[in-house]
């Protein structure tokens, strides 16, 4: 009996914070344990605990796979904000360059005459002088008529659309007997376009109208005179406003 109680007393002297017993000494003596640590627990402030709480967790460093893994995200994301800051960089400097060609386009531009509607010559002499003390620069479109033969009219309609699209493209029309040339200009070759730079004959087109559906529009004719080069680019238009200053961007 007495060694049993010895035996009882050393199991509840040997505990280190592991019930180890499962009689009713060792479950009070695991109590009184237990208690005596939560008390200290609890006087211990709650930035500690975490501090000990992250000591006591155990690390365990990445897998080489999510090492991997991580790198590879890593470097696509790097990869995918370098596209990014090179497309911006490209985009600004497009923006510039346009900016900078359509601002010498418009200075280029602005300083020749603008017209914008059908010029009607009514004598040899206005006919000469539309295109002799023209500049240089500019293009001269005459379009030589007759009321009575087909298709005058239309193309009549179709330049006076045409020159509001081009303000700096000088549109004209002349009746064939105001010429001063009325033999010249027969109704087998009316309607004529004739077309004039720095004073010279460029391009003449007779019975125009033969090139041009039976319905025609002034689609039609403007791309009828750019097949031959004869209009300017429609974007250098676009920057000339009415009073030769345009928006540029």
């Amino acid at each position: 009996m007495g060694d049993l109680d010895t035996q009882n007393v050393e199991e509840e002297t040997d505990f280190e914070g592991s019930a180890t017993n499962t009689g009713p000494k060792g479950v009070i003596q695991d109590w009184r344990k237990f208690k005596l640590i939560s008390e200290d627990q609890e006087s211990i402030p709650p930035c500690k605990k975490e501090i000990l709480r992250q000591m006591s967790s155990p690390y365990k460093p990445p897998s080489k796979e999510e090492k991997d893994t991580k790198e590879k995200l890593s470097r696509k994301m790097s990869m995918q904000e370098c596209e990014l800051i090179n497309d911006k960089e490209d985009e600004q400097c497009l923006k510039k360059y346009r900016k900078q060609y359509m601002h010498e386009m418009h200075q280029r531009l602005s300083f020749g005459p603008k017209y914008g509607y059908l010029v009607e010559l009514r004598s040899g002499d206005e006919f000469l002088e539309a295109i002799e003390k023209e500049r240089k620069n500019t293009t001269v479109i005459v379009h030589i008529f007759a009321d009575d033969i087909k298709g005058c009219e239309a193309l009549n309609n179709c330049l006076t659309c045409l020159a509001l699209e081009y303000p700096t493209v000088k549109f004209c029309k002349i009746k064939a007997a105001d010429t001063g040339a009325g033999e010249r200009f027969s109704s087998d070759v009316l309607p004529t376009l004739l077309v004039y730079k720095a004073g010279e004959l460029i391009s003449n087109f007779i019975s125009v109208t033969e090139n041009l559906n039976e319905e025609f529009f002034a689609v039609d004719v403007e791309s009828f005179l750019n097949e031959y080069g004869l209009l300017p680019e429609k974007d250098m238009q676009g920057i000339i406003g009415d009073n030769g200053e345009g928006d540029i961007e």
